[in-house]
């Protein structure tokens, strides 16, 4: 989910208090690295989630010398900005799954 669909979900469940935006702020990202090529390399697809298999390489780089060309990269990294995002619904529906912000909408109530 983006923070703004955050925001939006959090207000849906607990009462609109506004929202202001005030833009990208100097040397701060716009997305999160979730795996980086060369762990994507490594992975396994669980489903719902990626495993990722330890880097158990030893330290003496001169066993993995190759000659000619090697593909060591996948085509991108894993990020927040190409992933599959929740909107604002799936975001609800997540937040819902936590006991402790059941009890407090039934506290509120």
């Amino acid at each position: 989910m983006s923070i703004g669909d955050l925001a939006k979900a959090v207000q849906q469940l607990f009462g609109d208090t506004g929202t202001n935006i005030i833009g990208t702020r100097h040397g701060e990202k716009l997305f999160e690295t979730l795996m980086t090529r060369e762990e994507r390399l490594r992975s396994e697809d669980m489903g719902h989630y990626f495993r990722v298999a330890a880097d158990n390489r030893d330290l003496n780089y001169d066993k993995f010398v190759v000659k000619g060309e090697v593909h060591t990269m996948a085509d991108e990294s894993y990020t927040s900005h190409n992933t599959t995002r929740l909107d604002v619904e799936g975001t609800v529906k997540k937040i819902m799954t936590t006991e402790y912000v059941q009890n407090a909408l039934k506290e509120d109530k």
